[in-house]
């Protein structure tokens, strides 16, 4: 079901181009025909909207948008600890998040130079939520709640509709519990189309975040500059680090809990020690049986997990940042010297009690993180993705004066002769 590979500064970097290689399988087809959405939406808006809805979710429902009724309703049907669940973890996620928020700031020179930053929130951010089989009330906490401490004016929550044309109620009592403003039951590249463009019923916004299927994300992939995207999100993948002191039963659960997102997510274990690689595959295979989603599982492993042994940590540290996963557990006896050593990763997972999960639903860091090696440059989603910022310059005519002749200079030598007179008119 997942096979060793002997790291020998080949096998591990083969491994790697086909672990890459499985986030760009988007054909021809899925690109053309989101582009005829996207070019619908904008000429038809809620018309084109409602004519996909009915074609790819069955039916429209009677209100496309959710009455605050509804959303207070669907938040009292929930089960009492469930809803307890959402609020602790709010609460976690509340916590780590604010203390990202950055201040507007003025600096002042004592020859009456005043130089300065001013930050503040999007007017108007939308969030896709994938609804059905695929519905995840915690994503809705990791994008509202940093947009909400952010100072964003507005959230448009936008969601598929159920089969009988309602919302999921889990989503919905998600979205209470994180400060949504408004909802639209509409899903797909045609949701997308309609917040980065707007129609006469679903407003425009500024930025769209969230998960969703691959039209969806391509969606936003040709969307982006018309609005901003938090990221083009690949398959999820897990990377695992184990010396001879991590326990096979835990690495092996962990493993498959990111592979059972998607046929092509990725798990992969980097040890030093055979016993440990032996030991998980033989976990593997007993404990995926008795899971529900065991043939995706299965599949994922096969096709995208792997096991690699090396020779020294050094290695797998050198390796683990080659890779850049979107989630990377350490299961050392001592995890704490790693992470000055981990420099390429979405978010990092510190010791045996630390499994992913914790990260995706209630430690309080954001579950929205970079794949597909992009964890080399891009960071999670936080405050900061929710904010603009503006420089602001104030110079005196004695200041000017000062600095005028550097700046005639480099404008001239760049060759724009109206940049420098610019300058030269004042002094």
């Amino acid at each position: 079901m997942i096979p060793i590979t002997i790291a020998d500064s080949n096998a591990e970097f083969r491994l790697l181009d086909e672990l890459r290689q499985r986030g760009d399988e988007v054909s021809d087809k899925v690109t053309a025909a989101v582009s005829d959405i996207l070019f619908d939406v904008r000429a038809n808006g809620d018309e084109a909207v409602a004519e996909y809805t009915r074609r790819f979710d069955g039916r429209v429902p009677l209100n496309i948008e959710v009455s605050q009724t509804d959303i207070e309703n669907a938040f009292r049907s929930r089960d009492t600890s469930f809803v307890y669940a959402l609020y602790k973890a709010a609460e976690n996620i509340r916590n780590f998040h604010e203390r990202q928020v950055q201040q507007s700031r003025i600096d002042t020179k004592p020859d009456g130079t005043i130089l300065g930053q001013r930050i503040r929130g999007l007017e108007r951010v939308g969030i896709y939520v994938p609804g059905g089989t695929a519905a995840y009330p915690s994503s809705v906490l990791m994008n509202a709640i940093p947009a909400k401490i952010a100072g964003v004016k507005e959230i448009i929550m936008v969601t598929p509709p159920q089969k009988d044309g309602t919302a999921n109620p889990d989503i919905l009592a998600a979205a209470k519990i994180a400060g949504v403003d408004r909802v639209f039951l509409v899903g797909g590249a045609q949701a997308i189309a309609a917040l980065a463009y707007g129609t006469k019923m679903i407003p425009k916004v500024d930025k769209i975040v969230g998960p969703g299927n691959i039209y969806v994300a391509m969606a936003k992939k040709l969307l982006f500059g018309v609005v901003d995207i938090d990221m083009i999100a690949g398959p999820s993948e897990i990377l695992i680090i184990a010396d001879e002191t991590a326990n096979p039963k835990y690495i092996a659960a962990d493993l498959m809990s990111q592979a059972e997102h998607d046929r092509q997510a990725s798990a992969v274990l980097l040890t030093t020690s055979e016993d440990i690689a032996r030991a998980t595959q033989d976990e593997l295979y007993k404990q995926v049986e008795r899971l529900s989603r065991k043939d995706i599982i299965k599949q994922a492993l096969e096709d995208f997990g792997a096991i690699v042994l090396f020779d020294s940590m050094k290695e797998v540290v050198d390796y683990a940042n080659a890779v850049a996963p979107e989630h990377l557990e350490v299961c050392t006896k001592n995890p704490m010297e790693f992470i000055g050593k981990l420099d390429n990763a979405g978010s990092i997972f510190l010791g045996n009690y630390s499994p992913e999960p914790l990260g995706d639903y209630y430690a309080g860091p954001n579950h929205v993180l970079p794949t597909g090696g992009t964890a080399r440059f891009f960071s999670p989603l936080s405050v900061d993705s929710f904010i603009k910022k503006t420089s602001f310059i104030y110079y005196t005519q004695t200041a000017l004066r000062d600095a005028g002749a550097d700046i005639v200079k480099l404008a001239e030598t760049e060759g724009l002769t109206a940049h420098a007179n610019s300058i030269k008119v004042r002094l």
